[in-house]
């Protein structure tokens, strides 16, 4: 049985913007507490583990895109060696940076390093004849497939600051993840696996751990789902029984957690941690059946295994999450998150060259491989592939081989999704240092995305101690050129 909230209701309780189930505690104690043969409690003790089920999700608008894939580099790459070409940086090499430029950067108290140039190689690719440097050539095969945003900004000056202004809209920590606002509005088309999936390339917290794909003040069922992030080295946590227990004993642990959690959450409504706590349990059960098939690898064809660079160690990491990304697309997740370089392995102060060698070589295969696995199987028109990190790298240099973090200017770029390909949208300025043309903070960046899911960043809205909270704190638009507009 489904009910449908009303969007002003919505708004003002706090409530999804999608249907709920009404019965669903009711089903459950009929079913004699059938929710779970599973040792949940290393799934809970992991702060980001639960995730909302419903059915008949709905935006305010018409999608072009069911799920996102967020391809998040972690430490910042540099945009100028390898979507922004500045020609300008290499006739300057060695040189101050110019007096017009210095003024906003003694105000962030930069110093002024000599310029470093880039030692890349550059090509036009595709019909558009985007250019594209050589430490990307597998990526770049899908040029005509790229929006290459080269204007984006924000106000991250730091690792911390900028992993939360990119995942949560905000540089201080707490507020919810562009994640979970997606799993908020529109809820799951998969009730047996999380509508929201982190994955990363390292067993790290990362820079900010949880609060990179956490709910914030939204019901904790919103949080990000870690998959492969545990020391055992299983998919996912406890999907198996413990030793020593058999199912019997299991459903009966399990049916007495479920009487006390209801007693609990009957005399605490507001209270949603025991509302996640309940619905874990039941996902968990869910789970036991659907997620070992999902993350089974194994399954795939030896062709798509090499695709991705699974027999090669140096792109295997990162191509096992890619291939594990698209699995779980086809299978109706909403978002999915993928990390490289998880605990700023990107961040290349010293050594850019052999940083961003390691680092490209790890992800540009399984990239590509990933947008070329989503088109021949008819996904990459509904799937949204968003790539980027924190900030990008400056003109500078830094210990004489290396560049630091520049929020002002930077690029990311989209594909899929009803995005149009194929295309540049804003500039920096001539030596990359700031975005000049069409610029795009970071909030534009969530607008667009959430635009692309058919959510509204004005509509989407939660009541949190009487303020209404939106996903990019009242700011950003729509970048319009995306879709051709």
């Amino acid at each position: 049985m489904i009910r449908k909230e009303s969007s002003s209701l919505c708004q003002s309780v706090g409530v999804p913007h999608h249907a709920v189930p009404v019965n669903r505690r009711e089903f459950f104690a009929n079913a004699g507490g059938g929710f779970g043969a599973l040792a949940l409690s290393g799934l809970l003790a992991q702060s980001a583990e639960a995730a909302r089920f419903v059915a008949a999700p709905n935006g305010h608008h018409s999608a072009t895109a069911k799920s996102v894939i967020f391809l998040f580099m972690e430490g910042g790459p540099s945009q100028l060696d390898t979507f922004d070409r500045k020609p300008l940086l290499n006739e300057l090499a060695g040189q101050p940076l110019p007096s017009s430029f210095r003024e906003p950067l003694t105000a962030m108290g930069e110093k002024n390093a000599p310029l470093l140039p880039t030692k890349r190689k550059w090509a036009r690719y595709g019909e558009s004849g985007l250019e594209i440097s050589d430490w990307f050539p597998h990526v770049a095969q899908h040029a005509d497939q790229l929006a290459v945003i080269r204007s984006c900004y924000g106000e991250g000056i730091n690792h911390s600051g900028g992993c939360n202004l990119m995942n949560t809209g905000s540089t201080l920590g707490g507020r919810p993840s562009l994640g979970a606002w997606v799993s908020y509005g529109l809820g799951t088309e998969n009730e047996d696996l999380p509508a929201f999936v982190v994955m990363k390339d390292k067993r790290s917290a990362g820079t900010n751990g949880v609060r990179s794909w956490g709910q914030g003040f939204l019901p904790a069922t919103y949080q990000g789902t870690p998959v492969g992030d545990n020391a055992s080295g299983e998919a996912i946590a406890n999907l198996q029984l413990p030793k020593g227990v058999d199912e019997a004993r299991q459903l009966r642990k399990l049916d007495l957690i479920r009487q006390i959690n209801q007693q609990h959450a009957a005399r605490l409504p507001n209270v949603s941690d025991l509302e996640a706590r309940i619905e874990s349990y039941e996902l968990a059960y869910r789970m036991q059946s659907a997620a070992p098939e999902a993350v089974d690898l194994a399954s795939e064809t030896a062709e798509t295994q090499e695709l991705y660079g699974l027999n090669d160690k140096k792109t295997a990491d990162f191509g096992k999450i890619c291939l594990l990304a698209r699995r779980m697309v086809e299978r109706g997740v909403r978002f999915i998150q993928l990390y490289s370089g998880t605990g700023s392995g990107w961040d290349a102060h010293s050594g850019i060259e052999s940083n961003h060698t390691k680092y490209c070589g790890a992800v540009d295969q399984p990239i590509a491989a990933l947008l070329s696995d989503l088109k021949r199987r008819g996904l990459l028109d509904e799937t949204l592939v968003v790539w980027g990190g924190e900030f990008g790298r400056t003109p500078m240099s830094e210990k004489g081989d290396g560049r630091d973090h520049n929020p002002t200017g930077f690029t990311m770029w989209m594909a899929g999704g009803g995005v149009q390909g194929g295309q540049v949208i804003g500039a920096t300025d001539d030596l990359g240092l700031y975005a000049v043309e069409e610029r795009a903070h970071v909030h534009d960046i969530h607008a667009s995305i959430l635009h692309l899911m058919g959510l509204d960043r004005l509509e989407l809205s939660y009541n949190y101690q009487g303020r209404l909270e939106r996903p990019t704190v009242n700011e950003g638009k729509m970048i319009s050129k995306l879709i051709g507009a």
